[in-house]
């Protein structure tokens, strides 16, 4: 019961993060902007993917979503340190903690 209670606690904060992040323009600094290989508008788009299906899912993430999200996750670490804009930086943040939301709960067995 613990469980249940904390998954919808879970589901709840990342609506409430996603609901936040689908209202943010995506900063125009970025548009277009690649780093290390990393396209930033197909990062956001990826990640964007993964979390609507677990959204609509009821908080769970098929096994290959769950290694795109993770790779989306390194490649979030390793880019983020090249945004300067701090319209990016804000964006980019809340991407990451709502990938990581979401990756908690599909990092079961694969």
């Amino acid at each position: 019961m613990v469980q249940v209670s904390r998954s919808s606690e879970q589901v709840q904060n990342t609506t409430r993060l996603w609901n936040e992040h689908r209202r943010a323009p995506f900063p125009a600094s970025l548009r277009g902007a690649e780093f290390g290989g990393t396209d930033m508008v197909l990062l956001d788009a990826d990640i964007a993917g993964c979390v609507f299906t677990w959204l609509n899912n009821g908080g769970t993430l098929d096994p290959g979503r769950s290694r795109i999200l993770q790779s989306c996750i390194e490649d979030l670490d390793r880019v983020m340190p090249e945004i300067t804009d701090p319209d990016g930086t804000q964006y980019y943040q809340r991407l990451r903690q709502l990938a990581l939301l979401v990756a908690e709960t599909s990092s079961g067995p694969k």
